[in-house]
């Protein structure tokens, strides 16, 4: 029996984010059976997200099940994964802001969502024997020089709160399971949650003029490609770490938004600046955000489209 064959039934936490929706309607594009999870309630879940929620189908959002539960409770998690038992999980659900896992009063939290939470998971995904694909950040790596990060570098150095979490859950799952894909991605973007590309369409709305960093260096990611490459990922055994972004080259923060406002047809006059003078953040973040994604032909799968293509589909997207 193939891989692909085996693998039927898959479950995605953060299901309300930008990314783990569009995880599991790829899945259901393919004709997997897919639960997902959250902490908002199914109502909360269809108005944040667009779904339909039928409630005489015990909470069916659209063509998949949603389930809601605190990943961060290991009792919770412990049932709800084995009354579902998947064949795989995709584990979207994190904690990302950034500037705000700073705050000492939150650390705690943070590291609950990224690490402890992922560590749970992950020992159950080994008595399950099913596999796991993380979602990781470029945060992991210090961001020094101008080099890509190679997907499996073991040189990590993270600069703030919430990649040093990041890193733990990545080092639970390496250290707790064999058949796992942990997958880096930076600069991320989608329809359903906030991003950059929304912020930037905002401030041209009530801005003439903005400040943008050029001297942060990486590729943006789109959920919508992503999707379709870790679905293609779980088809496989081929384990292990790897980086996936958009392709087009690597580019600034500076040229992202000024990409976005071309396209968006927007007229706000965008200067760039370094970060030492933009200034603002409270937190480290890294100058060289570059990841190799040449592992991902190596191993049979296709590259995700070009960034500004994607940009394009996904502007397009807000306004459908």
């Amino acid at each position: 029996m193939s891989d692909m064959d085996r693998v039927k039934k898959v479950f995605v936490t953060g299901v309300c984010g930008q990314l783990g929706y569009d995880v599991a309607c790829e899945l259901v594009r393919r004709g997997y059976d897919v639960v997902g999870s959250d902490i908002k309630s199914g109502d909360e879940f269809a108005a944040t997200c667009g779904a339909i929620l039928d409630k005489s189908k015990s909470d069916i959002c659209g063509s998949f099940r949603y389930v809601v539960f605190d990943i961060c409770s290991t009792d919770d998690t412990r049932r709800e994964l084995l009354t579902i038992k998947p064949d795989a999980v995709v584990h979207c659900a994190a904690w990302t802001a950034v500037d705000a896992a700073e705050d000492a009063s939150v650390h705690d939290k943070v590291y609950s969502i990224n690490a402890f939470a992922t560590k749970n998971i992950a020992e159950i995904c080994r008595e399950l024997s099913c596999k796991m694909v993380y979602i990781s950040t470029d945060y992991v790596f210090g961001g020094q020089g101008d080099i890509p990060w190679e997907p499996d570098c073991q040189d990590f150095n993270p600069l703030n709160v919430y990649g040093k979490s990041k890193l733990a859950g990545e080092q639970a799952v390496s250290g707790i399971l064999e058949n796992f894909f942990i997958v880096r991605i930076a600069w991320v973007f989608g329809l359903h949650g906030g991003n950059f590309v929304k912020t930037m369409l905002h401030l041209g709305e009530t801005h003439d003029e903005i400040r943008v960093v050029n001297d942060q260096m990486g590729t943006p990611t789109y959920t919508f490609d992503l999707a379709r490459l870790l679905v293609d990922m779980l088809e496989t055994d081929k384990y292990g770490y790897y980086h996936a972004t958009n392709e087009g080259g690597y580019i600034s923060w500076y040229d992202f938004a000024c990409e976005i406002f071309r396209l968006a047809g927007c007229h706000t006059h965008v200067i760039p600046v370094s970060t030492e003078e933009y200034g603002l953040s409270k937190v480290a973040r890294p100058f060289n955000s570059r990841l190799d994604k040449s592992k991902l032909v190596e191993n049979g799968f296709e590259p995700l489209p070009d960034w500004k293509d994607a940009l394009s589909r996904y502007l397009a997207g807000l306004h459908s």
